[in-house]
């Protein structure tokens, strides 16, 4: 699959409710070969699965918080990846790249055998665009062919505090720290940007860095 897909279904319930039930990847014949199946804006998304290159880049991010951890006994983040995150505040169900929760919540997901995460146990998301999300991982773009909601209003609508964004389109690649989000307007404040190519430190409350000096925008 070379493009990320809007399909239209009559469907049996709501992509949301086939979601939450793990029925959607089943109904709609989709290979197990890592395609991702979410619902952004009510929408049914399908995108094929990560490239090596795009998951290398979210390895570094999580490298740069196991460091941290080492050299901190105290410190409190965690990071988990490509983890079903149910918004059930608005009926959309995503799977983002990497989730940064607090140890204790962790550790309470683990001992409850969690299907699902929900949106208050996470500090801070992280997605890396590709060429076939990128559209559905940035702030939302009114125009043809543009999706009116997107994971970047999702997250905001649902008050996760911290959204980091790793765009490597060619035309502008960086890295974003969003934050301040307003429920209502389903909007994120920048607060923080990098180029590609240094070292990223997040700032308190996460305080820890990663390198980016091997990413490079995609082809």
């Amino acid at each position: 699959m070379s493009v990320e897909a809007v399909f239209h279904y009559t469907l049996p319930d709501t992509p949301y409710a086939m979601w939450v039930r793990d029925e959607l990847h089943a109904y709609l014949r989709l290979p197990e070969d890592g395609t991702r199946v979410e619902v952004v804006g009510g929408e049914i998304i399908v995108s094929p699965g990560p490239t090596f290159d795009h998951n290398a880049i979210v390895a570094d991010i999580q490298e740069g918080l196991i460091l941290a951890k080492a050299g901190d006994s105290a410190f409190p983040w965690r990071a988990v990846q490509t983890t079903d995150l149910n918004l059930v505040e608005i009926g959309d169900g995503y799977i983002p790249d990497l989730i940064v929760m607090d140890a204790d919540i962790v550790a309470e997901a683990r001992a409850a055998k969690s299907k699902h995460l929900f949106s208050h146990q996470l500090d801070l998301v992280v997605e890396v665009t590709s060429p076939t999300n990128a559209a559905f991982d940035r702030e939302s773009v009114f125009g043809r062919d543009r999706p009116k909601k997107t994971k970047w209003t999702g997250y905001a609508q649902c008050v996760i505090p911290y959204y980091l964004l790793i765009d490597r389109d060619p035309k502008n690649p960086g890295v974003t720290l969003y934050a301040n989000p307003d429920r209502r307007a389903g909007r994120y404040e920048a607060v923080e940007e990098w180029k590609l190519g240094g070292t990223v430190a997040l700032p308190e409350p996460f305080g820890f860095s990663f390198d980016t000096s091997a990413w490079e925008p995609w082809a």
